[in-house]
């Protein structure tokens, strides 16, 4: 039996929204079209504004944003949709993630929040819609994040060989796949994705990111400014742990040193260094065994920052394009599976990856 699902992903990286119409078909999965579409500046720097930390924003503003992503969001599963000779009627369910304006697991009253009013996508489409993934599993003690290692498990796993799926957005997060079925996976936030070199080519040269890592590549990585950024206790802490924007910040930065006393290009090389070695040190600490690395996520295509990965790990580091999804696709297709997931009354996370004491039915269905 064939079904199709939508996936709607908007990460950390605040840069726009990805949509992937998937089809499934038993355990096969097979993307029918992709559509991405970026954020327009007004709407960027307004959305930068709710999501710093300890931001002071009005109510309103939140409220007012929260519906104007929701109309983006189902204007783009409408594009979407033009784009293929498929009707709404024959989409199963829509899997949207929303935007992460906070993600606080470790406060006293643990949240996560997210955006893009999902009553407005259910509406506007036709098609119902799976929303709010993150706070049931929250809600069993786990941490909310990361939920695209089930998907990778599903897609990537390989009897033959240890694996390793890195993905790269705003925030890099890893899925450890042992080839053994029954083995248990692992999966976390290993610390800043892109996150921190795109805010600090912002403030230097008003670039959303830093193309291929090409800034990056003409300054000098200052080690030691590396080893103090590596003391953080963030990249010592055991998983499971998730983490986010609110916490890796130019703040966090500056709270170790004068980054203004530095050459901004040599700051710029030691961020994406620091990015390339938490992940490396990572995978050889919880999975040492690993065969092969796939790289998904913005971060892929960053030339350097892959290099400053190669230079550091010993087994092959390859697209998951190789391996028949596109590194863009990755997340937003994990949220079409997610939505499936909840439709079909079965979990969505896997609670060694969260620390949720239940493997748990993920979301909320606002009906189409």
């Amino acid at each position: 039996m064939t079904e199709l699902y939508i996936g709607l992903m908007s990460g950390t990286s605040l840069d726009g929204i990805d949509a992937a119409l998937v089809e499934f078909t038993g355990n096969k999965v097979k993307l029918i079209q992709f559509e991405y579409l970026p954020f327009p500046n007004e709407i960027q720097t307004a959305i930068q504004k709710l999501s710093k930390p300890d931001a002071l924003v009005s109510l309103k503003e939140y409220g007012a944003m929260d519906t104007r992503l929701g109309h983006l969001f189902a204007d783009l599963v409408k594009t979407l949709l033009s784009k293929t000779d498929i009707p709404a009627s024959a989409v199963n369910a829509i899997g949207s993630h929303g935007l992460t304006i906070y993600h606080a697991p470790e406060i006293k009253f643990p949240f996560s929040l997210q955006i893009g009013d999902p009553n407005i996508i259910a509406e506007k489409t036709g098609i119902a819609t799976v929303a709010d993934f993150r706070r049931r599993d929250i809600a069993a003690k786990g941490q909310g994040a990361p939920l695209v290692p089930a998907f990778h498990q599903a897609v990537f796993h390989n009897p033959n060989e240890h694996r390793c799926i890195v993905n790269i957005g705003g925030i890099a997060n890893i899925t450890v796949l042992p080839k053994h079925q029954a083995a248990e996976i692992i999966g976390f936030d290993t610390g800043p994705g892109n996150t921190l070199m795109d805010l600090w080519i912002k403030l230097h040269q008003n670039l959303s990111y830093d193309k291929n890592g090409a800034w990056g590549q003409t300054g000098t990585i200052d080690h030691n400014l590396v080893t103090l950024l590596k003391q953080d206790a963030y990249f010592n802490t055991a998983p499971p742990k998730s983490t986010g924007k609110e916490y890796f910040s130019l703040p966090w930065v500056y709270q170790y040193f004068d980054a203004f006393s530095y050459q901004a290009e040599d700051v710029q090389a030691s961020l994406c260094f620091l990015t390339a070695i938490t992940i490396c040190d990572a995978i050889k600490k919880y999975a040492p065994a690993t065969e092969r690395i796939l790289i998904c996520g913005g971060g892929a295509h960053n030339g350097y920052l892959l290099e400053l990965i190669k230079q550091h790990i010993e087994c092959p580091v390859e697209s998951t394009e190789k391996y028949g999804l596109h590194p863009d696709h990755v997340e937003a297709m994990a949220f079409a599976w997610l939505a499936r997931q909840t439709i079909n009354h079965l979990p969505g996370n896997l609670k060694e990856v969260t620390g949720a004491i239940n493997s748990v039915i993920l979301g909320g269905i606002y009906q189409g």
